[in-house]
């Protein structure tokens, strides 16, 4: 399994015109009816998921839905991390896998070289069933991946795992947020018991199903508050 981890690796690199690339990163954005837009960073070492280099990225400071100007900011803020050397971003990667087609690759070729550095840079080109059929250049050179199945394969399973990274965060914030705006309507529930609530009991669900008396072996709720939480869910109901 490893030597055809590495022979698949080595053929990419020929396939792009490079050296084996030994540290890829891939980028996608994730973001629904333009809220809380995400970004997640995957990162494939000689072939394989290396997740404990994985990051998650806000995107920061867009008024509107724009993928084009997300993948240019998550890019940008990556390898701005890079040049200062900071903790976690202080390894550079061989070639940037960009989730989309050439316009995709060239935002992102943008962020590269304005910090003055020199990575290829690659848009993963989908088929009509969402599988990346192609890679192509920020030029618009694309190529071909799907005559070679382990290639094929290897770039498939980077694209599904970099989308799949970002939805489990997207999700994730959006859950946050629920919870908070829920919480935050009952009386005498404030940042810290509604973070000991959601410790005690995992999910709004597990709170909205518990009594008071169970609500109030949660550390640092009173019987008063517990009968508060109570009945807010109970009105919520009716």
């Amino acid at each position: 399994k490893e030597e055809r981890t590495n022979a698949t690796v080595v053929m990419l690199g020929k396939m792009l015109s490079m050296d084996p690339p030994k540290r890829l990163e891939s980028f996608d954005i994730s973001n629904i009816s333009g809220t809380d837009i995400v970004a997640s960073m995957v990162v494939f070492l000689d072939g394989k998921p290396h997740k404990s280099d994985y990051r998650h990225f806000k995107v920061e400071g867009l008024a509107n839905q724009n993928d084009y100007a997300s993948m240019n900011q998550v890019v940008y803020r990556r390898l701005l991390h890079l040049k200062a050397g900071d903790k976690g971003f202080d390894i550079a990667p061989d070639a940037l896998l960009i989730d989309g087609g050439v316009n995709h690759a060239r935002v992102a070729l943008d962020a590269v070289q304005s910090l003055g550095l020199e990575i290829p840079v690659f848009g993963m080109v989908k088929d009509d069933r969402h599988r990346t059929r192609a890679l192509v250049t920020p030029e618009g050179m694309e190529i071909s991946i799907e005559q070679n199945q382990a290639v094929f394969a290897f770039i498939g399973n980077i694209q599904e795992e970099t989308h799949r990274f970002a939805i489990t965060y997207h999700r994730s914030l959006r859950s946050k947020a629920q919870v908070h705006s829920v919480l935050d309507e009952i009386p005498g529930v404030g940042p810290s018991r509604r973070k000991a609530l959601m410790k005690y009991f995992k999910s709004i669900e597990e709170l909205r199903a518990a009594d008071a008396a169970q609500i109030s072996e949660v550390p640092g709720i009173t019987s008063r508050v517990a009968e508060e939480i109570y009945t807010f869910f109970r009105k919520k109901e009716s």
